[in-house]
């Protein structure tokens, strides 16, 4: 009698020891849906790579400068290679201003073409000059009548096709002449937030000379910097805008020009000869 109820005892006692295994399997073969939550945050995160890394550029002409190489002399021959015509009508109204684009044939590493499509893209820009229904823009190529010529020179070309002080440094408009200085294109300035951006600004600045307006002044620190201030000199206290329509709406400040008194050289090194 002892035995067999010690055999009982025994029996129950495992039954018990095996239905608390059971429930706690069961338990634990279901994950906490927190408990993975916190595994993933404490996992090591993988490195991003160089396309995850890179910041998409606001520029409307270079969304991403050539990492081509390009060589130029200090003075050109001034012989130019005319880009073709393309891209249609860029604003909805106003007076229609057909334009070449003009490239110096000095300059080596830059396509002719896509020069003349940055150009068109920032001409007609929603921030460009075509958002106040005063101006469109039409790029025509070789032969064709036109109003004005945008040109891509070199430093030497500038000063002598600018009319103004030589300083081999800016870019400039004469007449019916917008320069942009290649020095400027490919090297920008060293206080702007991206290349791609000062080359919105350059074209927008010297074409805004083309349609009549002067030089600005920072209206504030800290505010943006209008698009005809000397931008290429200093920002002056501003903080650097390529665009005459910043948001779709024109924004200006006081007119007035900066001392030209210390305007930079740009090292040899950045010609051929």
């Amino acid at each position: 009698m002892l035995r067999r109820r010690r055999r009982t005892f025994l029996g129950a006692v495992l039954l018990i020891a095996l239905a608390v295994v059971g429930v706690d399997m069961l338990q634990g073969g279901t994950k906490d849906p927190r408990d993975t939550a916190v595994a993933a945050t404490r996992s090591p995160q993988p490195r991003a790579t160089t396309a995850a890394a890179a910041v998409p550029s606001q520029s409307a002409g270079s969304p991403s400068p050539s990492a081509e190489t390009v060589t130029y002399p200090r003075d050109g021959s001034r012989s130019f290679t005319t880009a073709r015509g393309g891209g249609g009508v860029a604003g909805s109204s106003g007076t229609l201003l057909r334009y070449q684009v003009d490239v110096e044939k000095d300059i080596h590493g830059i396509d002719v073409q896509k020069f003349a499509d940055a150009v068109t893209a920032i001409l007609g820009a929603p921030q460009g000059w075509t958002a106040g229904g005063e101006w469109r823009f039409q790029r025509v190529g070789p032969g064709e009548a036109h109003d004005f010529t945008l040109n891509l020179v070199t430093p030497g070309t500038r000063d002598s096709m600018c009319g103004d002080t030589p300083d081999g440094y800016t870019s400039c408009r004469n007449g019916d002449n917008v320069m942009i200085n290649v020095s400027r294109w490919v090297h920008g300035v060293p206080f702007y937030p991206s290349l791609a951006q000062y080359r919105d600004y350059a074209i927008s600045h010297e074409v805004g000379h083309r349609l009549g307006h002067g030089h600005e002044l920072c209206p504030g620190k800290g505010r943006k910097a209008p698009t005809m201030q000397q931008q290429t000199l200093g920002l002056h206290g501003c903080v650097a805008n390529p665009w005459p329509y910043p948001g779709g709406k024109r924004y200006a400040g006081p007119q007035g020009d900066y001392s030209q008194a210390h305007i930079p050289s740009d090292p040899p090194s950045y010609f051929t000869r």
